[in-house]
């Protein structure tokens, strides 16, 4: 098995309890996929029978609303997507996937991961687990969208991609993806014209700067603070 797709699936939960010999097994199912830039990995509402794991690249999920776009998540090297298809035959994609820059991945057919689950069912628990925390972010989600102003939810997801996408130094963080208010104004649900307004008094208060796209937290507590 090619030593790359053995050490992502070590580092992955799903996978990271399974055997040397198991992991001999699985690898091998995989195939590799590259992408460009905007390609549509698959759309909202056609059957889904593939799990994705990205070798690199980034890949947005989202929905459509009223053609807006509503970023509900980003992935990037060593995350994973597309779980929910491994479960059920001719499952319907609950959203789209558009990959954020050129993107290499590895994918997993549902018919080989049944096959693989017959010898070892123990992954199908491990799956349920991950499922059932990613259910529990998504509610966490719609109750901000729901209960939260425009401005804290700014804050919010801006601290959430600062933790989960960033380097941290002492107080400050990096959000290493390049992200345009338009992006930012699809993961909180509204207009790109309200987050440069956030951005802008985040600016002069000292608390983000902004080049490139890319976003430094200059003071994560006083972020927290304003949340």
């Amino acid at each position: 098995m090619e030593s790359r797709i053995a050490d992502l699936l070590k580092s992955i939960p799903i996978f990271e309890d399974l055997s040397d010999e198991e992991l001999e097994a699985i690898g091998p199912l995989f195939t590799e996929r590259k992408c460009k830039k905007g390609t549509i990995l698959f759309f909202e509402g056609e059957p889904g029978d593939e799990f994705f794991i990205i070798k690199s690249g980034m890949v947005k999920i989202y929905r459509l609303d009223e053609f807006r776009e509503i970023i509900l998540s980003m992935f990037r090297e060593g995350d994973f997507f597309g779980d929910m298809a491994l479960f059920r035959q001719d499952m319907k994609r609950t959203a789209t996937a558009e990959a954020m820059e050129a993107t290499s991945l590895y994918v997993l057919s549902r018919s080989d991961f049944a096959s693989f689950t017959e010898t070892c069912p123990k992954i199908l628990l491990v799956l349920l687990e991950t499922l059932s925390e990613r259910l529990h972010k998504a509610n966490e989600q719609i109750l901000s969208l729901t209960f939260l102003d425009v401005r804290t939810r700014i804050y919010k997801t801006l601290l959430r991609l600062a933790e989960e996408y960033g380097t941290p130094y002492q107080n400050r963080s990096v959000i290493n993806v390049k992200l345009t208010h338009q992006q930012v104004a699809g993961m909180v649900g509204t207009v790109r014209e309200s987050v440069t307004k956030a951005f802008l008094e985040l600016q002069e208060e000292g608390i983000i700067s902004v080049q490139n796209k890319y976003i430094m937290v200059k003071d994560m507590q006083k972020l927290r603070d304003k949340i």
